[in-house]
């Protein structure tokens, strides 16, 4: 998952809050790591030394060492491996390190403070590290989208508007968020289809929906214990599409009863709803979250599911046969929302950082650029049914799939209408908000203590003097 946010949103849960964020196998260049980050770097070798050109921008020296630390999430970590196998045989001599990590705060925090990092994070997961917290001990990554891509071309311009704008810190890149999200209401299209049913649009036709699904012996909806912060991300996105600016920037700047907006009361109480009614499937606070999504996905014990667009790699050996897996925008409160129904929350995730203190940071860029390749940025996509930041490497039929055929035609119906937030991850909450989230979805609190109790989280940060604010205008 991404991002348990990213966010589990990579990707917080994400890259969010949901965020942001699976186990593979290491492959070759992994070795036999199974967990990552460890402090294993008696052979890293310098920042640079090399000569810079077009094919070696950032100055790697010859027969380095390069260790990459990868959130083992909803994508895995082995498009980092095809990458680094390019990079290998671009650079001859030198070996590129691919380790996988489901715990990068816990594994990595010491490695910083040891002044060892690895030299490229995928800073993502349910326990990433706040980016505002080590901000000054990262590389600048600007030099990296002016540098040309393996192809030839800046890769400045080969990428989508706005990426640079999440792992944007007081001006500096501290991150590349590698991979295009879109999140949504996940759904089988096929079995939509069987009972004559549509995505609603609005939380009230929502509602109306579980009365259906309760008829059919199926829930509305259901979650994971590490994925309860979706339905944050959820709520989040469906009260800034019904009260615009005013909702996403209270929140963003950590305000004084940012959670008692209305349109975030609005749908808070539409979910408490939906809990009080028995649509949402019970028992999800002691389900391992991939188990919950299985009962969705393969079992369809229930309709919608939100999440980010890694839902379909993650759950590809755990889905129905003819599922038609497809996504469909937020609900809004009304038809008079601020922004269309067809607004999207959408933005760059995966957010991949190079400490300053790595032994071979020019080596963690040049595996970036590797990455940023139309050819690795294509592997991506073809293997994970989800684009990354780099444009034009998904055909028109998606590589066979309805649910990348879906994110291209919501990215297209939203127009201009796309927004995201970083607050979650700039400040590493999402940990701390999946015990209010939990006990709300179980229907052990109401919205008005889920309410409280995430104002206390962020009213902790914000009143920490010790936590860097980033201000959101």
């Amino acid at each position: 998952m991404n991002p348990p946010g990213k966010q589990v949103d990579r990707r917080s849960i994400l890259r969010l809050a949901m965020a942001g964020g699976v186990a593979i196998p290491a492959l070759a260049l992994a070795g036999c790591a199974t967990g990552g980050g460890s402090d294993d770097t008696s052979s890293s070798s310098p920042a640079a030394g090399g000569e810079k050109n077009d094919k070696n921008p950032f100055g790697m020296a010859e027969k380095a060492t390069v260790e990459a630390v990868i959130f083992n999430g909803g994508y895995g970590f082995d498009y980092v491996t095809f990458a680094a196998d390019v990079a290998q045989k671009n650079h001859a001599g030198s070996t590129f390190s691919v380790k996988p990590s489901t715990q990068i705060a816990q594994e990595l925090q010491p490695r910083f403070v040891g002044g060892n990092p690895p030299d490229l994070i995928d800073n993502s997961g349910a326990n990433s590290i706040g980016l505002n917290t080590i901000a000054d001990q990262l590389e600048d990554l600007k030099e990296v989208f002016a540098a040309k891509n393996l192809e030839g071309t800046t890769i400045s311009d080969t990428l989508y508007p706005g990426v640079e704008a999440p792992g944007t810190i007081n001006g500096k890149l501290v991150a590349i968020n590698y991979v295009q999200t879109v999140y949504a209401i996940w759904y089988s299209a096929s079995l939509f289809e069987q009972n004559g049913w549509t995505p609603p649009k609005t939380w009230d036709e929502a509602i109306a929906l579980g009365a259906k699904a309760k008829e059919k012996g199926k829930f509305l909806m259901l979650w994971g214990k590490e994925a309860a912060t979706y339905y944050q991300t959820l709520a989040i996105a469906s009260a800034i599409k019904e009260g615009g600016d005013e909702v996403r920037l209270a929140l963003e700047n950590l305000e004084a009863k940012c959670w008692s907006k209305p349109a975030i009361q609005g749908v808070f109480k539409a979910l408490e709803t939906i809990v009080q009614k028995g649509y949402m499937k019970p028992g999800g606070g002691g389900t391992q979250f991939t188990a919950a999504q299985a009962q969705w996905s393969n079992d369809q014990a229930a309709l919608l599911y939100p999440s980010g667009s890694w839902i379909e790699n993650e759950m590809k050996k755990q889905t129905k046969e003819g599922f038609k897996m497809m996504g469909a925008p937020e609900m809004t409160l009304t038809s008079g929302s601020k922004m269309p129904y067809e607004a999207l929350h959408s933005a760059a995730g995966e957010p991949y950082i190079v400490p300053s203190k790595a032994k071979n940071a020019a080596g963690g860029k040049e595996l970036l650029r590797t990455m940023l390749s139309k050819e690795a940025a294509t592997n991506f996509a073809k293997t994970k049914l989800s684009p990354t930041i780099v444009k034009d490497t998904v055909p028109e039929d998606g590589f066979g799939s309805t649910a990348l055929q879906s994110q291209g035609k919501m990215l297209k119906d939203a127009g201009d209408n796309v927004f995201t937030w970083n607050f979650v991850d700039i400040y590493g909450t999402n940990q701390d908000m999946l015990v209010p989230w939990n006990a709300f979805l179980s229907g052990q609190i109401d919205a008005a203590k889920l309410t409280d109790q995430l104002q206390k989280i962020t009213d902790k940060v914000a009143n920490d003097s010790s936590v860097k604010k980033v201000e959101v205008k």
